[in-house]
């Protein structure tokens, strides 16, 4: 990430707990309240390790697989059930 970036972050987490600030004034240190100050202060160390790690210059080249078209071999379907049906082996037929 670029410098602009992780201060927009910064700036995003210090609002987050200004107002997280502000409902514990109103509700007190409840459960809810107290997560969601775990909550601001994980975000701060993300953005943190961010901060400390040299960014990517590019992005990654995705893999591409080419799957064929030619059919594949039937002996490896033998003894398996069909998950739709559910399994039919070893059931009485009438």
């Amino acid at each position: 990430m670029q410098v602009a970036e992780l201060q927009s972050l910064y700036r995003a987490v210090d609002q987050v707990r200004a107002g997280v600030a502000d409902v514990r004034r109103r509700y007190g240190d409840i459960p809810a309240v107290q997560r969601l100050v775990g909550d601001v202060d994980r975000l701060n160390l993300d953005v943190h390790e961010l901060d400390t790690i040299p960014a990517r210059t590019q992005a990654p080249v995705p893999t591409i697989e080419y799957i064929s078209d030619e059919p594949s071999d039937s002996s490896m379907w033998i003894d398996v059930d069909d998950e739709g049906i559910g399994g039919y082996h070893g059931a009485i037929r009438r």
